[in-house]
């Protein structure tokens, strides 16, 4: 009992938490397969005469589940508001579901045109829709039946199926590929994860069916003390509408950047700019990712004890000062020759008509400065841009070599005379500074990460909880983390250094930093359970 209202007992609490999580953690796979996926889907579902413009359209469609998570969050979170947590987000796992086994069906780019990226697109936008209402109904329907003194640890375990969901990704699409050849993976193999999501669907939906009601929302409804209007209530109503910003500027928008570098541009990072085989780059993101996991809990159980405020702005603060520093020992422990390849060859690119391209289709044109830009910067090269020079509309210097115009066989035999690394060379990778790099990004992850669900909780009444609290959270998740991946790989490409995208996420966290300091208060003294 606290505060003359039952609360769940420690069995109740176990059983809340596993079956809440369980669901949780198939959305999430669901959701991260395409993510995990994006630049092998670049080739399916996107014109592919262009590496960059096909990878930026893969992570445009990716981008759009982010985008679309507020919209969902808001239509969710008022049925949850209204309705209960448990139907709402029982609904939210069948969409999230029948999107994902969707895209295990839809025919390619090769097949049907640019109508596979719009369909793609489509589902996307469905599983964000989803996912926008999922994580504040599970996270809300968890605090609402545990302890107050224990709420930051009971959440803690909601906060780890995003890792657990991206783990389970990453080990089902390795098992495929290292089980057929890259032929058979790329003609009809890469459809199995997606279709995998049946059964897991369904164990999903008869966990769900089997919870009852929050106690605090039950509450509620016994006492017809349910809000009428959760929308205006929580954003066009003083102070929960200043609240609803706060917990974005403040703390979920940094949050959402450090949840994404230190997980996903990571494992891009490495695969795509450092060419270490994907093989590799699984096992050593996996390894990270299981060694790093109990560290949510670690942090959301301190988060009872010290508060939630300081444990978030004290992840930030430290991931903003220390990314570039960690992603040139990724270089350098990774692909050491790539790294002493750039030091001793210096390439610049002298062109005009260069574009800033973030999203790309087929009407979008590529100029001869912006092919040597993609091709350059999917070679994980960096260089210098100067003014155009004698009415060349490029012109592109690799040590001693000069290369007018673009042409790709030419260019790539002006690397390999110069002694370009093509691809990272395991026998040279350290893996034990490599693998202690990626373990600290993700306990930068597990700081920010680990005491939020309860932070925005407490944040807001009951009757708003589940609309207030789900749109700063996806906002900050879905806009500012989920448009990380594509804008640091435009940022890349523009600015010729393969650590320019990272400014994104720095500026983002410190930005959280200064304002949760100055103008978020500490949460974890209340009693949500005294409410009603």
């Amino acid at each position: 009992m606290q505060g003359g209202r039952r609360v769940a007992t420690g069995s109740e609490e176990r059983r809340v938490i596993i079956a809440s999580s369980v669901g949780t953690v198939f959305e999430w796979y669901d959701f991260y397969l395409y993510a995990i996926l994006a630049p092998f889907f670049a080739t399916l579902f996107f014109p592919a005469a262009n590496q960059t413009a096909a990878l930026l359209g893969a992570f445009g469609a990716y981008a759009a589940g982010f985008l679309v998570r507020p919209f969902g969050a808001l239509i969710f979170g008022r049925v949850g508001d209204l309705v209960g947590r448990k139907y709402t987000f029982l609904v939210t796992i069948v969409v999230m579901g029948l999107s994902t086994v969707a895209v295990g069906f839809l025919p390619t780019y090769k097949s049907i045109g640019f109508a596979a990226a719009l369909i793609l697109v489509a589902l996307r936008l469905a599983q964000g829709l989803a996912l926008g209402g999922e994580y504040g109904g599970a996270a809300t329907y968890v605090a609402e039946h545990a302890p107050d003194d224990r709420r930051g640890y009971a959440t803690s375990w909601i906060q780890t199926t995003a890792t657990v969901g991206m783990l389970l990704a990453l080990a089902v699409i390795l098992l495929c590929r290292v089980s057929m050849t890259a032929a058979t993976f790329s003609a009809w193999g890469w459809r199995i994860p997606f279709w995998m999501s049946i059964p897991l669907l369904l164990i999903s939906i008869y966990i769900r069916l089997k919870l009852q009601e929050s106690p605090i929302f039950q509450r509620l409804k016994d006492q017809g003390k349910r809000s009428r209007q959760p929308l205006r209530e929580s954003f066009f109503k003083y102070p929960n509408n200043k609240y609803v910003l706060l917990a974005l500027l403040g703390a979920t928008a940094g949050q959402g950047v450090v949840w994404y570098t230190g997980q996903f541009y990571a494992l891009f990072f490495t695969q795509i700019y450092l060419k270490l085989d994907f093989v590799y780059t699984y096992l050593l993101i996996g390894l990270s990712l299981i060694l790093g996991t109990p560290f949510f809990l670690l942090f959301g159980r301190l988060s009872d004890r010290i508060g939630r405020k300081k444990i978030i702005l004290a992840g930030c603060l430290i991931a903003a000062l220390t990314y570039m520093p960690l992603f040139r020992g990724l270089t350098h422990y990774i692909n050491p020759a790539l790294e002493r390849f750039q030091q001793t060859t210096k390439i610049q690119v002298a062109a005009s008509d260069c574009n800033f391209h973030i999203f790309l289709g087929p009407w979008s044109r590529q100029s001869a400065c912006d092919k040597t830009k993609d091709f350059l910067g999917k070679a994980g090269l960096s260089f210098t841009s100067v003014p155009a020079a004698g009415g060349e509309a490029v012109v592109t210097r690799i040590g001693d070599t000069e290369l007018r115009g673009f042409d790709e066989p030419r260019y790539k035999a002006a690397l390999k005379a110069a002694g370009y690394p093509a691809a990272a060379d395991p026998s040279q990778v350290n893996w034990v500074m490599a693998e202690l790099i990626l373990l600290l990004m993700v306990i930068y992850v597990t700081m920010v990460y680990g005491p939020i669900a309860a932070f925005l909780v407490e944040l807001f009444p009951a009757k708003i909880r589940y609309t207030s609290m789900s749109l700063p959270y996806h906002i900050g998740n879905g806009w500012f983390g989920g448009m990380l991946p594509l804008l640091a790989t435009a940022m890349v490409a523009s600015a010729g250094n393969i650590y320019y995208g990272l400014w994104y996420p720095i500026v983002v966290a410190l930005i959280t930093f200064v304002v949760g300091a100055l103008l978020v208060h500490e949460t974890h003294h209340v009693k949500i359970h005294e409410e009603v």
